[in-house]
This record gives structure tokens, sequence and C-alpha cells, in this order.
């Protein structure tokens, strides 16, 4: 990845119209937490296109352990001036993602998206995102959490039932201003709603070329939880928080737009689903590839308690049209509107890699003109497992070694990135090996 020329008159210009100030620049690392900087406008543009950033963030893992060796220090950054957005906690302030540019640039979450962007662009394609996020809101600050150790944790609007108009009556200056807070930051909503259970609420994001896509989902995530630690409460995002709770889910739906015409190349609606063939060979190639590539998109322990019995997360490689428990869940209200639902992540995902996990399988199964042999399913709830559909992976760790041996992955995303991505997962399922909960010792103490 190079830096492109001309970068500093390019974001001038662009923080001149936002009159920001103060910029707030910063890389994406696994975990989808933004790592920034606050700069002030001069400091940015006097080093637009030499900056630099440390390079430890594709070398730690989700509680900041150093996993591979050095040496470290500062590496090439490059700005994506199109990332530039209103920054909603200051005033006069902007956000801008960077990604790497030096060694390091084949693993970073960014880039890998970008490479299957680059792909889909070769074909003349756009394609089209939008992201839909469950969430739990908790009355707890990061002071009564530690004090109470993570347990026994209080949900806000602990009486909410799932679409409940009460709640959403009594609860309407929360929501009226979390909108406004990431309406402020350029985040372009569709709904903001109460959902599932305890303390749940669903976001669902307008569509957008992909890579705004996923930042978006990224900094969806960064300005709720910050929104409500500013109210002393806590939102997660966790797949599962435990008993009392829902699984939360983080749906990506997808459409592919040829450029010329304008035309939904997954619409035919001759079909019985409405697909085109090229759709169905997209689908097809999600459904061969997904299972091998299962970290992309789920790369914590925490997101495999989603997919326990019970839970309405699905549990198997399928499909079908508008039915929940399929993994891939096919909408064909019009042309326009006629996408594919990923509904397999948790809200814990990474956005960049698990919408390049679902773009990059997609295009492969566009490109050697698969089949889609598997019939939809026709069943499917929280105890079923529909017949003859494959089952996912149970944890983190066999999804890792699927993932490690893939072939597919390896030309999809590259071997130095499943090397090292696969790695990082396998430490992340050794950190929780010897986790202990209190279910268990109350299971096995006395048995």
């Amino acid at each position: 990845m190079s830096r492109p020329p001309g970068l500093r008159a390019e974001l001038a210009k662009a923080l001149a119209a936002l009159n920001a100030d103060v910029v707030h620049v910063g890389l994406f690392d696994y975990a989808g937490i933004f790592r920034e900087r606050r700069l002030r406008r001069e400091e940015l543009l006097g080093q637009a296109e030499t900056a630099l950033f440390a390079n430890v963030l594709p070398k730690w893992d989700l509680a900041e352990q150093i996993m591979f060796p050095g040496p470290y220090g500062s590496e090439a950054i490059a700005y994506d001036a199109a990332s530039l957005r209103r920054y909603p906690f200051e005033k006069d302030a902007a956000a801008l993602v960077a990604f790497y540019a030096g060694p390091q640039a084949p693993i970073d979450p960014r880039n890998v998206l970008a490479s299957q962007v680059a792909r889909a662009d070769a074909l003349g394609l756009d394609a089209h995102v939008a992201t839909e996020f469950e969430f739990i809101v908790l009355n707890e600050t990061a002071e009564s959490l530690r004090a109470k150790k993570f347990a026994d944790l209080v949900p806000f609007a602990p009486d909410n039932r799932c679409w409940s108009g009460q709640t959403a009556a009594t609860h309407a200056g929360f929501v009226s201003d979390l909108e406004a807070c990431l309406t402020a930051g350029d985040i372009d909503l569709f709904s903001l709603s109460v959902e599932l259970g305890p303390g749940c609420f669903e976001a669902t994001l307008k569509h957008k070329p992909a890579m705004r896509a996923a930042d978006d989902a990224a900094f969806f995530r960064l300005f709720t939880k910050a929104f409500c630690r500013g109210r002393g409460m806590t939102a997660s995002f966790m797949s599962l928080l435990g008993a009392g709770f829902p699984g939360i889910g983080g749906h990506i739906s997808l459409s592919l737009v040829e450029r010329k015409t304008g035309r939904n190349l997954f619409a035919d609606h001759a079909d019985a689903q409405g697909l085109s063939p090229e759709a169905k060979s997209f689908l097809a190639g999600i459904i061969a590839t997904v299972p091998e590539i299962f970290p992309l998109i789920g790369n914590t322990v925490n997101a495999y308690r989603r997919l326990a019995p019970g839970s309405w997360a699905p549990k198997t490689v399928s499909w079908a049209p508008y039915n929940y428990a399929a993994a891939v869940r096919v909408a064909a209200e019009s042309e326009a509107m006629t996408r594919l639902e990923l509904r397999l992540p948790g809200s814990d995902l990474n956005p960049h890699l698990a919408i390049a996990a679902m773009l990059g399988s997609g295009l492969d199964g566009l490109a050697r003109k698969l089949q889609l042999e598997a019939p939809p399913i026709t069943s499917g709830g929280p105890n079923e497992i529909p017949q003859g559909a494959e089952r996912l992976p149970l944890d983190l760790l066999s999804a890792t070694k699927a993932f490690r041996q893939s072939a597919k992955a390896r030309e999809l995303f590259g071997a130095p990135f499943v090397e090292h991505y696969a790695a990082l997962c396998e430490a992340e399922d050794a950190a929780l090996r010897k986790a202990v909960s209190a279910a268990e010792v109350q299971r096995y103490l006395e048995a």
C-alpha cells in the first residue's frame, strides 16, 4: 500500500469544509478498537504524507499483551481522506482513519477489506453494505463493574420486552439523544429501537460502499459506548453477557451494483427467490467458504457462546428467504432492495474482517460460477438444527484450526495474514482456557 500523492491538499480542503481544527486520527486494530492520536489541523497536515504510528497494534491481543517478537517502533501509515467524518464529542473536531503502509500492510484489517473491494472494483462492481447491531445497555460505570468484579450486572430498562412501545416511550429521551450523537458523528441510521430483553437495543445503519460501511460500524460502537459512559452507563457488544441476557448479533447485508448501469446484480424477480444467477453463485461461495474462514466472523471466545442451544443465532451453514434461522437470509422486496444478509456474526465482530469474509467468499463463488446446490432450509428456531445443514464451528480453537489449514483462506487473504491472524486467535483461546466460571464451580464443586 502506498501513500497517495496530493493527500495534504485533499485533507486540507475536507477539513476546512468540516471547520475542523482538531483531528482524532488512528487505526482500527483486530478488535475493531480505534487507536488514535489527537492532533491540531496544522500538525496533521504538516506530516500528512510522512505520517508514522507505533507498529504494535497487529502484535498484541485484546488485553494488550504482546504476542510477537519485535522490533517495535514507528511504521509508515497512510491517511484515507474519504474516511474523514465529524467527531461528536468535541467542538470543531473530526475523525480520520489511517492504515499501515509499511511492512505490516498485508495484515492490517482495513487493508484486508480493501483487497476484496479492489477485486469487486476490477469487475466493475460496487459492494453496498449495511450493518445491524444489537447491544445491551447496563446501569454500570467503569468503577461499579470493577467493584463488582464484573458480576451481577444491572441492566438499563430491566422491564423491556421485545419491540416494546412502552419501553420506547419511557426511554425516548435516551434513544433520541443517542441518535443525535450518532448523527453528529456522520453515522446514518435507518432505525434505532428497543429489542429482545432487559437493556437490549438494536440499530440498523443505512447501506454505504463497503469500506465506509465498515468504518461506520466501528465508529457506531465507539460512539455508542462513549455516549453511554458519559451518562454513567455501559454499552455492551459482547455476543453473550450471560444468564438473563440474550445473544446479540451484528448482521451484514450486502448487494453488488453494476457501476455502469446502476443495476443490482443480485436481483431477478422472474426467479422464485428473486435472485439472479450471479447472486446464487455469490451465495454458494459464502456457503462453501465461510466454515473455513469463520475466525474472520468470530474472533473471540465469547462469540461462540451465542451459538449455544436455545439462542436465535444461526448454528448451521444454510440459507433461506426471510428465515431468521438461516446463516444467510435472502431478502428481495424490490430490485433495489435485493440483498443477502449474513446473520452469523455477533455484535463483537471486527467489521472490516467480517465484511471482507462475506465479500471475498462471495466473489470467489461468482468468479467460479458456483452452483447453489444446497436447498433453502424450511425450519429453524432457538433449538432446531435444520436437517442436512452443516454445523458451524463450536469454539474459537476448532474454527482457527480450520482457518489455518484452509487453502482458500490463503488464496483470498494471503498467507502472511492467515498465519498471523491464526496465531492471535489461538492465543485468544488459550487466554481463557484456565478461566473457571461461577457456574462451573456450582456444578462441579460438590458433585
